[in-house]
């Protein structure tokens, strides 16, 4: 684990590369085999994106148990952890905890499936918190591919449909009910099925 070198921190929410256990949505038409090949490709996407961000420490939680990561990566991230926790909300909480327990102020959570996130939708997320309590980053299908807070609000990961498209206007509505200040990033797209990787595999193919 390095120093702490920002105020500002960046999690990574990756599942190990296990046959069988990632994109299982769209291995069901293309296959386990490429389908752990086009998340290889997607993690690999998401880490040049987020090691453009000057700065804000990276910290990856590995779904299952500590994996090896490339050289190139390797050297800008502060810290590699293991989630904890019985489900998502759980782990994405305790993530959070973790984070703020260093001292950290300002945190945004991503995943590795995002095709369209960029350095600068990073950069903006954090940059609004010096003003809002929360941003979200919407997605396409109903749920968000990024969400981050100045602390931890445990009601965002509480009783969540987690996976469905409910999954933001159920954020949303917590987030006004406790009157919680909050900022929307662009709506971008996950990849999820076949269809999603068509659409973006020439973006991801030119990144990597």
């Amino acid at each position: 684990m390095k120093s702490k070198n920002s105020e500002n921190a960046i999690i990574i929410f990756q599942k190990n590369l296990i046959f069988g256990k990632v994109k299982t949505r769209l291995a069901a038409t293309v296959g386990n085999q490429m389908a752990l090949e086009i998340y290889k490709d997607l993690i690999a996407f998401t880490y040049r994106q987020v090691i453009e961000i000057k700065d804000a420490d990276l910290w990856v939680f590995f779904s299952e148990g500590f994996e090896e990561i490339g050289e190139d990566f390797q050297k800008h991230i502060t810290a590699i952890m293991i989630q904890e926790g019985a489900y998502l909300g759980e782990r994405m909480q305790n993530a959070f905890a973790t984070i703020f327990g260093m001292g950290y102020t300002k945190a945004v959570l991503i995943g590795t499936d995002c095709p369209e996130i960029t350095p600068k939708i990073i950069k903006t997320s954090l940059d609004s918190l010096k003003k809002h309590e929360v941003v979200v980053g919407p997605a396409l299908d109903g749920g968000y591919y990024l969400i981050g807070m100045n602390k931890v609000y445990p009601q965002l990961f509480w009783q969540m449909p987690w996976s469905t498209e409910k999954l933001l206007t159920l954020t949303l509505q917590k987030l006004n009910n406790d009157n919680l200040s909050h900022y929307l990033l662009p709506v971008l797209s996950d990849i999820d099925t076949e269809e999603d990787w068509l659409k973006f595999e020439t973006l991801i193919s030119e990144n990597n």
